[in-house]
């Protein structure tokens, strides 16, 4: 039994650093963002460009439906916001339910 056990925490803690992740790339794509917004970084540098690609493919499909459920307000998104506090939550209610499976 504890080997299930251990290796059901190990796949919680893959899950658990997957989703930090994926914090830590949505709190890119928003530093990105204010970069070109300020003109800090060039849109037209290749490394750039593909580095600002590839990071908005990987969150946008996660903002999109957001931003569609969100109202309008004006230059200020708080997608990324929402999606963190959700993915935190996330976190949060898979922890209660594995203690409460297992515990």
């Amino acid at each position: 039994m504890q080997f299930v056990s251990g290796f059901l925490g190990d796949v919680l803690g893959i899950i658990f650093w997957v989703i930090d992740l994926y914090i830590y790339i949505i709190v890119a794509a928003v530093i990105i963002s204010w970069l070109f917004a300020f003109q800090i970084l060039n849109r037209h540098q290749p490394i750039v460009n593909q580095i600002a690609g590839v990071i908005y493919a990987l969150t946008e499909p996660a903002l999109r439906p957001i931003r569609r459920l969100l109202p309008s307000l004006g230059g200020l998104d708080l997608s990324p916001l929402v999606l963190i506090f959700g993915l935190i939550l996330l976190k949060s209610l898979i922890r209660n339910i594995f203690i409460a499976l297992f515990a």
